[in-house]
């Protein structure tokens, strides 16, 4: 489950550095780059909800293998030096993201229940670290193998390395008939405000995360960074949320509930950005590490709310589905909204008051899914929050 979290970012993270180079050698407008990057969050949001799905009929483990092929099929498409292989590959990278992030936290609710939130904080650690390495080695890949496009590529090896030990380490369950579902449809659990407020706390805190991933090297280079300089402000960034990946869910249990934990690090998130994008120059390394941070403890609290808020796997993974299918889209109008801010030439000032209204919304959100509460079935077979 680890090695498979390490691939969940790379094929997100990596894209965000070499834009500006994409941009100047394949002439795509600032829009049309806006739309590359928001192209895989629709994916995630697109595909998430199939997870569970597939997962009934192939399996868990088997559906996973299929969305790390798919990853590293991806991946391998966009080492193809053409515009639409560019687009096909990222939307092939989005839906295999989407749905092998989905079936984790079910995953890990099955095979871990008493420890489920602590090991949600590890495998977002791992998570953090790809993304970390994505952002922080692809201009230097780029440029020792002589193209972005082979740049790109070059994470495909990482994937199937996952596959491969997926394959021979994965759980193995004894085939089961399938119990018959009672309680926790798709329509039940939209008429759950808990899995509302659950899935827009994600869906608003993503939106930033995938800011971060799309547009915070083009932001920084625009205050006077270089390219390289601003890719590993980003990596670095990006690596220090596997700190508060990890413990945000140790923080999680010192109160009743998640709500301080959750407004700590979406408090973190804005001081880092204010950091970056509006104080003076020798501020951007502490803010670069106040936004992963917060980044970091905000991503795992949000899968940890998922198999907090459950009482059983089979929950954990219609919750995780709509949760991210929903959450990423919502996700999406968040890089899109920053590509179009860019491509009308707006100022920083109001690019940073866009992102700093996003965690305000988002905090506003984080005080009802952060609530001790839980989906489960009750006697008659019906969903309710307890």
């Amino acid at each position: 489950m680890v090695l498979v979290g390490l691939n969940l970012r790379p094929a997100l993270s990596s894209l965000a550095p070499l834009l500006a180079r994409i941009q100047q050698e394949t002439g795509l407008s600032a829009l049309a780059i806006g739309a590359l990057t928001t192209l895989p969050v629709l994916c995630l949001g697109a595909f998430a909800p199939l997870a569970p799905w597939l997962a009934r009929r192939l399996g868990p483990e088997n559906t996973l293998a299929g969305a790390l092929l798919l990853l590293a099929g991806g991946l391998a498409l966009r080492g193809v030096p053409a515009v639409v292989a560019l687009y096909g590959g990222t939307l092939m990278v989005g839906a295999a993201i989407g749905v092998a992030g989905t079936l984790l936290p079910a995953l890990v609710k099955r095979e871990l229940p008493a420890g489920a939130d602590l090991m949600t904080g590890v495998y977002t650690m791992a998570l953090c670290l790809g993304g970390a390495l994505g952002a922080g080695l692809s201009v230097p890949l780029a440029d020792r193998l002589g193209s972005w496009s082979a740049g790109l590529a070059s994470w495909t090896l990482l994937a199937l390395a996952a596959l491969v030990a997926w394959r021979r380490l994965m759980p193995r369950h004894a085939a089961a008939a399938a119990a018959p579902e009672t309680g926790g449809s798709l329509r039940e659990l939209l008429g759950q405000p808990l899995a509302w407020q659950v899935m827009l706390f994600m869906g608003s805190q993503s939106s930033l995360a995938y800011i971060v991933f799309g547009w915070l090297p083009t932001l920084l280079m625009a205050r006077g960074y270089s390219e390289a300089e601003a890719g590993w402000m980003m990596g670095a960034s990006v690596m220090v949320q596997l700190l508060s990946a990890l413990a945000a869910p140790w923080l999680a249990r010192l109160g009743r509930d998640q709500r301080p934990a959750l407004l700590i690090v979406l408090a973190l998130v804005a001081g880092g950005f204010w950091l970056l994008l509006q104080a003076p120059a020798a501020w951007r390394w502490p803010g670069a590490v106040l936004l992963g941070l917060g980044q970091g403890g905000g991503f795992s609290l949000a899968l940890t709310l998922i198999v907090l808020r459950t009482a059983t796997s089979r929950l954990a993974g219609k919750l995780s589905g709509l949760t991210q299918g929903g959450g990423y889209a919502l996700a999406a109008l968040g890089p899109l909204a920053v590509g179009v801010m860019l491509q009308l030439d707006v100022g920083l000032d109001i690019v940073t008051r866009l992102l700093l209204g996003i965690v305000a919304v988002s905090m506003g959100f984080a005080l009802f899914a952060g609530r001790n509460r839980r989906l489960e079935v009750d006697d008659a077979g019906r969903l309710a929050t307890r």
